[in-house]
C-alpha cells in the first residue's frame, strides 16, 4: 500500500438523525464525512462492523481501535492509534480484504409500526393471522435489491416467543430442506465466530470465500450447518402457515417478513477492506478470545510448542501453499 495523501479528518455520529426524521444511510454517513478514504472506528467489533458498511459504500479502508470486550476484528488499542495512522500514511500497513453479503427480497424490507405488539404476541390470539404474500418465482421474479452490506451475517428469526417458524431453504434456487426453527443464519467466514458459532456452526478462516448456513434450534433430525461456495446464494422463504420473522443484518433489525415472503442472501460485489499493521494469526485470536484450552488429559502428556515452523527452506512440494509470515 503506497503512501497516502493527508486529508482533513471529520468526526461523525452514525446515530445522528437526518433532517430530524430518520437514521442516515451508510452512503449518507460517508457523504457527510466528505467520502473519506479511511474510516477509523472507536469501539468494539460491533462499531467496526458499522464502519465497514459505511466504508464499503465508498470503497474506503477501515481501521478499528479497540475499546470493546471481544476484539476479533479491531486492530489496535486506542493508545496505539497515532502510530497506526502514521503507518497507514507511510504505506507500510496491509489491507485484509473480507467477503461481504448482500440480499434481494420479494418486497422492500420495512419495520412495521406495530412491531412492539408483534414482539409481544407474535401470531397469537391477540392478533389476526398474518396475511400471506405473493412470493413465488413467477410472481415476483428476482425481487428487489436491498442497499445492504453485511460483514458478519444475515439472520432470519422468529418474533413470537411461543412459536417456531416454518422456513424453506434454497441453495442456488433449489430446495434443500424445510425447517421448523427459531431462525436461520447466513454468515461470512468473518461472521462464523459470531452468532453462527453460538448456534453450533463451524469456525471458518476469513481467508476463505464461502457462505455458512446455520439453523437455530431446528426441530428436526438434521440441524447441521452447511458450508457453501461464495457463488451459491441462499434463499429463505416463509411458509404459508408460518409466523412473521425479523431480518437482522450484523445484529441490526432491518425489517419484518410475512408468510410467502422470501430473501436471497449472496456474496456482495464489494469487500470489507480492513487495515492490518502486522500479519494476523486468526486461529490464535480464536484460541485466546474464545478461551479454548488444551484438554487436561493431553497436557498431562506434555506441553505443546506454540508453533511448528522449521528454519529450513520450504520444500518444493509445499511451495504452492500459502506461507506463514
Amino acid at each position: 500500500m503506497g503512501q497516502r495523501a493527508r486529508r482533513p479528518c471529520t468526526a461523525i455520529d452514525v446515530w445522528e438523525e437526518l433532517d430530524g426524521s430518520a437514521e442516515m444511510t451508510d452512503r449518507q454517513v460517508a457523504a457527510s464525512a466528505g467520502d473519506p478514504d479511511l474510516i477509523v472506528t472507536l469501539g468494539g467489533d460491533g462499531t467496526l462492523l458499522r464502519g465497514v458498511r459505511v466504508a464499503a459504500s465508498v470503497d474506503a479502508l477501515v481501521l478499528g481501535a479497540d475499546v470493546g470486550r471481544v476484539g476479533f476484528l479491531t486492530e489496535v488499542r486506542v493508545d496505539d492509534l497515532t502510530s497506526a495512522l502514521d503507518a497507514v500514511h507511510a504505506g507500510v500497513a496491509d489491507v485484509d480484504e473480507r467477503l461481504t453479503l448482500t440480499m434481494r427480497t420479494s418486497r422492500p424490507l420495512e419495520i412495521p409500526a406495530e412491531l412492539e405488539t408483534l414482539l409481544k404476541y407474535g401470531r397469537g390470539l391477540a392478533l389476526p393471522p398474518p396475511t400471506i404474500r405473493h412470493g413465488l418465482a413467477h410472481e415476483v421474479g428476482w425481487g428487489v435489491p436491498e442497499d445492504i452490506i453485511a460483514e458478519n451475517d444475515v439472520v432470519v428469526e422468529k418474533l413470537a416467543r411461543d412459536h417456531q417458524v416454518g422456513l424453506a431453504i434454497y441453495v442456488s434456487g433449489r430446495l434443500v430442506a424445510s425447517y421448523s426453527a427459531d431462525g436461520v443464519i447466513v454468515s461470512t467466514p468473518t461472521g462464523s465466530t459470531a452468532y453462527s458459532f453460538s448456534a453450533g456452526g463451524p469456525v471458518l478462516s476469513p481467508q476463505l470465500d464461502a457462505l455458512v448456513f446455520t439453523p437455530v434450534a431446528a426441530h428436526m433430525a438434521f440441524n447441521r450447518s452447511l458450508v457453501l461456495a461464495a457463488d451459491e446464494p441462499v434463499s429463505v422463504r416463509m411458509l404459508e402457515r408460518s409466523g412473521r420473522v425479523a431480518v437482522s443484518v450484523d445484529g441490526q433489525l432491518r425489517g419484518v417478513l410475512y408468510p410467502g415472503d422470501w430473501i436471497r442472501v449472496y456474496a456482495g460485489p464489494k469487500r470489507a477492506r480492513l487495515v492490518r499493521l502486522k500479519p494476523t494469526n486468526f486461529l490464535a485470536r480464536v484460541r485466546d478470545r474464545l478461551g479454548i484450552l488444551g484438554a487436561t488429559a493431553a497436557l498431562a502428556d506434555g506441553e505443546p510448542a506454540v508453533s511448528y515452523l522449521p528454519d529450513d527452506p520450504i520444500p518444493p512440494d509445499m511451495a504452492h501453499l500459502r506461507q506463514p509470515r
